[in-house]
């Protein structure tokens, strides 16, 4: 396998990680019959953002770079917020 195959499946699979986190999202919204935003999207959207962030490194783009940097500092801030408010929670719930 030579380096733009790997570049290619490394750039796919990112895709498809940051794909997925609309699909998590659906599904637990379909299950509760409202908008919901589950924990695992931002896992998603961290995973997805950080290797579509290397390979937009590697294809020295810097729109693309923007973007995927940007929305990662989002994310991670986001996935702050529900881990604190989950300790919080089961602080008072003791």
């Amino acid at each position: 396998m030579d380096a733009n195959t790997l570049w290619l499946i490394v750039g796919f699979l990112g895709q498809g990680l940051f794909s997925a986190r609309f699909l998590v999202q659906w599904l637990a919204s379909e299950r509760q019959k409202k908008s919901v935003i589950p924990v695992m999207f931002w896992y998603f959207s961290i995973l997805g953002g950080s290797t579509l962030l290397i390979y937009s490194i590697h294809k020295q783009d810097p729109v693309f770079i923007a973007g995927q940097a940007g929305g990662l500092l989002i994310y991670a801030r986001n996935l702050y917020f529900v881990i604190k408010h989950a300790k919080q929670e089961q602080l008072a719930s003791k």
